[in-house]
């Protein structure tokens, strides 16, 4: 019998492909991920083909297939694997998330007297925060300090096509002005 097990892992995902395998239902497979499992021993008949999907995580983890074919050990696997980190994965270590947040914004609020302009300078009452109002974190970080949020920006919901869609509407603009000139102008030649 051409036993077949054929399996791969991704950053995110492990993939089975197993088979081959005989008729009989006593074939076993099993997969964990740094001992836990992720797939508790299962039986199949001849394939088994499955896709799990890996916990979120911030270093790599070790998956382990464990084959126990039925017909003999010479055809069962145990084979270990690399699922590497994915790319862009904003999920920090958990002991990181919580305590870099409050620090920024308490060390703001004593530098606010010192980098407000003075009255006079202010060139209308829309730039002046009132009395009652409080200005944010952003508007008080003078332009020479780093930001205390880091390099990480939030999404704004634009993207790289913004300026081409722009492009697009001002020459749709420009097309319907100069229809409605060239009517107007039809218009008072008949008229």
């Amino acid at each position: 019998m051409a036993h077949t097990p054929t399996w791969s892992v991704t950053c995110d995902e492990v993939s089975l492909d197993l088979t081959a395998y005989g008729k009989s239902d006593q074939n076993t497979v099993t997969v964990t991920v740094d001992g836990k499992d992720l797939l508790p021993t299962e039986k199949f008949r001849n394939d088994f083909h499955k896709k799990l999907d890996l916990p979120e995580h911030s270093s790599e983890l070790t998956v382990r297939l464990i084959v126990k074919a039925a017909d003999g050990d010479r055809f069962s696997r145990d084979e270990t694997k690399t699922a590497p980190v994915c790319e862009g994965s904003t999920t920090p270590p958990p002991a990181e998330s919580e305590s870099p947040t409050p620090t920024p914004s308490e060390a703001q609020p004593s530098e606010t007297p010192s980098e407000e302009p003075p009255a006079s300078e202010t060139p209308s009452d829309e730039a002046t925060p009132s009395a009652g109002t409080s200005t944010s974190p952003a508007t008080e970080v003078s332009p020479n300090q780093p930001s205390p949020a880091g390099d990480d920006l939030a999404e704004t919901g634009s993207s790289s096509a913004t300026p081409l869609i722009a492009g697009a509407a001002g020459v749709v603009l420009v097309a319907g002005a100069g229809i409605m000139w060239a009517a107007r102008k039809r218009r008072s030649v008949q008229g």
